[in-house]
């Protein structure tokens, strides 16, 4: 390979993994009818990380940390004023009534795991 080859390669690896780690948003996954949605916490990540819900009906999010990393140890939902310590496999509900339409982010205290609720 020439030097141009491997540079628009390395060009496109660079623009991959941006898209990847800070442009790419996952496609919310809409809340159930109950009204109670589970997210686990494991690999460094929230599975789902985005959350559709609608605006002004309770929802319950249900965190399972499987994850023995200390920044796992709390879920911050700064738009809600919400702290809560989420010990090792234990279900921790949080309910939340959503007074108005947008993107609220949720995260560990480091913000290393990140998620969103979708209000619409």
């Amino acid at each position: 390979m020439d030097q141009l080859s491997i540079n628009l390669l390395g060009l496109l690896l660079i623009a991959f993994i941006v898209w990847w780690f800070w442009l790419s948003k996952s496609k919310p996954r809409k809340l159930q009818e109950e009204g109670s949605i589970e997210i686990l916490v494991q690999d460094g990540v929230y599975t789902p990380s985005r959350i559709q819900v609608a605006v002004s009906k309770p929802v319950t999010l249900v965190f399972i940390r499987k994850d023995v990393t200390p920044c796992a140890e709390t879920v911050l939902f700064d738009g809600f004023n919400i702290s809560k310590q989420l010990p090792l496999n234990t279900p921790v509900k949080i309910k939340i009534t959503p007074e108005k339409t947008g993107e609220y982010a949720f995260s560990c205290q480091m913000k290393m795991y990140q998620g969103s609720l979708v209000v619409v």
